[in-house]
């Protein structure tokens, strides 16, 4: 459910596969992607997507009610992203919900398609979100408005979330991952140590 392709070049495209379920994360799919980014040190860039028309419903809805919404899997995925020394970018070919947010706050860059929807119902549901999830959103939106997101409950639209600053280009849905190789081609170019440090010093 998890695919990962090792392009020569350096570039790694990671590929959520359970259109079926709106790649709904399971445990096992939790640990496969933090696996995967734990062990990509050698990569120069990451794509991060999905299969089908949403990126991500968050938590497979049977795996939360047995626990897995509050696993420290999701903490562990993200900051396993967030330390990877290559760009990471999530091509976001359709909404992102739930838990599943965490691992595109924690990526470098975020593209969408225009009929992306973004949404965290954590506080409804009556769930804390993860640590980090909060720190990162008001990092790249401010503090009222990841409050309107995670207490207001609020939807957003993809043109809205670029407003905000949630992501950062939308993007035709035909193009997703063309637009995140176009903007990982300099990365992937350069030379390693140079690209990580630049990444090092946006910190």
């Amino acid at each position: 459910m998890i695919e990962v392709t090792k392009e020569a070049s350096g570039l790694w495209l990671v590929t959520l596969n359970r259109p079926g379920k709106a790649n709904a994360l399971t445990e096992d799919m939790l640990q496969h992607l933090a696996e995967v980014f734990e062990g990509a040190g050698e990569a120069r860039a990451i794509i991060l997507t999905g299969q089908g028309k949403v990126f991500s419903a968050g938590a497979d809805l049977e795996a939360a009610r047995r626990g897995l919404a509050t696993s420290p899997l999701w903490e562990r995925l993200s900051a396993a992203v967030a330390a990877a020394p290559g760009l990471t970018i999530a091509a976001l070919n359709g909404t992102l919900a739930g838990g599943a947010t965490g691992m595109a706050l924690a990526c470098d860059l975020r593209l969408a398609v225009p009929e992306a929807k973004f949404f965290y119902p954590v506080m409804k549901l009556g769930f804390l979100p993860q640590p980090s999830d909060p720190k990162r959103m008001a990092a790249l939106i401010g503090p009222a408005r990841t409050k309107l997101i995670l207490m207001g409950g609020q939807k957003l639209t993809a043109d809205e979330a670029l407003q905000f600053g949630l992501i950062d280009r939308i993007v035709a849905p035909g193009d997703v991952i063309k637009a995140a190789r176009e903007l990982a081609a300099d990365a992937l170019a350069a030379q390693p140590d140079i690209a990580a440090g630049i990444k090092t010093m946006c910190l």
